[in-house]
């Protein structure tokens, strides 16, 4: 049959090598800054059979996954998806994945401990930012087990 020959075990998508055994909903995730709903709306937008399996795209929908993904506000995809609203520079909303986005958080968590908020400064001691409990959890070093009294 000629699908056999048209697999790909591993395809490369937006730098990111795929697997070619997952559905190609399940694969989209693989991409780092992809989640479900984003995952859900490139499948709805560019038409892709979401059981499919990712080793049987070609390459013209690989292409145009990879269009969605760099800029998927032109493809109706709606603002509040985007994981990057009102970017802290150009105050545009924008979708970053891979590379881009790690930097982008890496920058931040740097400017949050360069004006010394309190975000930045629990960053900057390795204690939990989103106000969770300390007493019991987020204990390592000296702080760990009880401490006797000497006789």
């Amino acid at each position: 049959m000629t699908e056999q020959a048209e697999f790909k075990y591993l395809l490369r998508i937006s730098r990111t090598d795929i697997d070619g055994n997952k559905k190609v909903i399940m694969a989209l995730q693989d991409i780092y800054g992809v989640g479900e709903a984003m995952a859900r709306a490139i499948i709805r937008v560019t038409g892709i059979d979401p059981n499919k399996k990712a080793g049987y795209l070609t390459d013209e929908e690989v292409k145009k996954i990879e269009d969605v993904l760099s800029d998927p506000a032109k493809y109706g995809i709606p603002s509040w998806m985007f994981n990057r609203r009102k970017d802290y520079v150009t105050g545009e909303d924008k979708h970053v994945i891979e590379s881009d986005l790690i930097i982008v958080k890496q920058e931040d968590i740097n400017r949050l401990k360069r004006i010394k908020c309190y975000r930045g400064i629990r960053h900057e001691l390795g204690l939990p930012v989103r106000g969770q409990r300390t007493r019991s959890t987020f204990r390592r070093g000296p702080t760990v087990g009880v401490s006797r009294k000497k006789k």
